[in-house]
């Protein structure tokens, strides 16, 4: 008996120069689905020797030493590469440059698995404009109204727009008048758990301007008996440690290794995490994993994912530095160990095998038909 030939996939990113929550679900796509994972360019040290082993790569070695030059690079690497001469039945695309290779040559079946649209050229236009110098003004303004017509070209030819939470289907179908089914990513829950009741609180987010870690540190500045950590790396790390200076309570730990991520995350009392109108948050579900709750904001992502009183405490919109010492003071130990089974059985629901068996749905038997396509099952 002949048996049926395994549809073959490719998956595409924009270029993993972090380990973001949108690189680890292209590098679970890649290997959960058997596919191939195509890239602008992979910066040293993102992947161990291991991971890249195991990986069918494809890197389009976009980078250069100029940033801008390095998107424009990219764009121009994924629109005008022949990456589907191959023939993929399959192709899953994500991030803001990847989608441009569905203009030369789509695979049969292609699916866009959205973190987010290009906000920078949406809803956040206005306020990349007023932080950026004036006399970069008009480029910027050109390169916005590039890549909105670029990305929007890209859109339109998909069989299929997923979106990484509702926050992102409500941005899709209001910019782009697309539906878009709702698809969490998945969390490796089983790298996290509960280690100890610290006496240390953790900000997760990378330090970038809209992530409100300046409004943590104000926090904590008042809150001289209360250790901080802040973790992870960003183009704002230099202000904020000049924010931070003199506080003896706060502590930047710069990148660090999952082994260590797991570590601080396993050990602190709680975490927080503050940015503006998230588009999911990964950061939350894996503090969640480790039984460890989540000092938030009622808005975007987190409204899907941490449970209001439940697996922590979430701020209103536009939080101010006196809410957040209201919402540290409630979260003490007591009350965080108090939250641990409720956060470790909330992070079930964003599990790896639960995403799995969805995309696989998604991917095989698309919405409102129940036919597989692609030789699927």
């Amino acid at each position: 008996m002949v048996r049926p030939k395994q549809p073959r996939g490719i998956v595409l990113y924009d270029f993993l120069q972090v380990r973001g929550g949108a690189e680890q679900v292209s590098l679970f796509l890649s290997q959960s689905l058997q596919a191939e994972l195509c890239v602008g360019y992979v910066e040293t040290g993102v992947l161990d020797d291991t991971e890249h082993a195991a990986l069918k790569l494809i890197n389009l070695h976009s980078k250069s030493r100029l940033y801008p030059a390095t998107l424009l690079k990219t764009m121009r690497a994924f629109s005008r590469h022949n990456l589907f001469r191959d023939h993929y039945d399959w192709a899953i695309y994500s991030g803001f440059y990847a989608p441009l290779a569905i203009l030369n040559n789509p695979a049969k079946r292609n699916l866009l698995y959205c973190h987010t649209i290009p906000r920078f050229a949406y809803d956040m236009r206005a306020w990349y404009l007023n932080r950026s110098p004036f006399w970069q003004r008009p480029g910027l303004r050109l390169f916005m109204d590039y890549v909105q017509r670029r990305y929007e070209a890209a859109i339109a030819p998909m069989d299929l727009i997923i979106a990484n939470s509702q926050n992102v289907a409500d941005r899709v179908q209001h910019y782009l008048q697309r539906p878009a089914e709702v698809v969490h990513p998945p969390c490796a829950i089983e790298s996290f758990r509960w280690l100890s009741s610290g006496d240390y609180y953790l900000s997760l987010a990378r330090l970038e301007d809209y992530k409100r870690i300046d409004l943590i540190i104000e926090a904590f500045k008042q809150m001289p008996d209360k250790q901080l950590l802040i973790t992870s790396g960003g183009s704002a790390e230099t202000k904020l440690r000049r924010l931070a200076e003199g506080a003896d309570n706060i502590t930047f730990t710069g990148w660090v290794s999952k082994a260590r991520l797991q570590s601080l995350i396993g050990h602190a009392i709680a975490t927080l995490y503050l940015p503006i109108d998230e588009d999911f948050g990964l950061s939350p579900v894996e503090s969640m994993a480790a039984g460890k709750p989540v000092i938030g904001v009622a808005e975007g992502g987190l409204l899907e994912t941490v449970i209001a009183d439940q697996t922590g405490i979430l701020l209103p919109p536009a939080p101010s530095a006196e809410q957040l010492i209201d919402a540290v003071n409630t979260l003490s130990r007591p009350a965080a160990n108090a939250m641990r089974v409720p956060c470790e059985q909330r992070a079930q629901a964003f599990s790896p095998d639960v995403f799995k068996n969805k995309i696989q749905r998604l991917l095989y038997c698309p919405p409102h038909t129940g036919k597989p396509v692609c030789g699927g099952k």
